[in-house]
């Protein structure tokens, strides 16, 4: 099940210029979002596991990158 909202995503896309989106463009821009922040999070608590931390930082998140 997706976390983040179709509409959400379809505002990022105009908000890039677009003037129109397609509910199948919004949708798979959720999806890939999703599993690259995905990506990026399971990197971030690695990172925090590996400085004695348990709080992800935003510095981890930025490193994670």
């Amino acid at each position: 099940m997706s976390e983040l909202p179709v509409a959400a995503v379809e505002r990022l896309i105009r908000r890039a210029g677009a003037p129109r989106v397609s509910p199948d463009a919004a949708s798979a821009l959720r999806d890939i979002l999703e599993e690259r922040a995905t990506d990026i999070s399971s990197r971030a608590v690695k990172l925090s596991k590996h400085a004695g931390r348990k709080t992800v930082t935003a510095e981890d998140i930025k490193l994670a990158k």
